[in-house]
């Protein structure tokens, strides 16, 4: 994965592939997470439950309309 690989800093429109792509872009050391949540305008709170998705239940888990069943209660 390169920086290549990563969303527009321009993305507004964050498919589950998107968000996948930034949570493997900090976690392989391609950009901080500060500079993630500067670069995208993510709150951390929104860019800590994309790290949590994609560790528990896989990228899937980032659609959309699956957010009612892997949310936590």
């Amino acid at each position: 994965m390169t920086l290549a690989d990563l969303p527009a800093a321009t993305t507004r429109r964050w498919v589950a592939s998107r968000k996948a792509a930034v949570v493997r872009g900090v976690l392989y050391g391609l950009l901080s997470k500060d500079e993630a949540l500067a670069r995208y305008g993510l709150s951390e709170d929104e860019f800590i439950e994309w790290v949590r998705a994609v560790s528990s239940h896989g990228e899937g888990a980032l659609k959309a309309t699956m957010l009612q069943k892997y949310r936590l209660p």
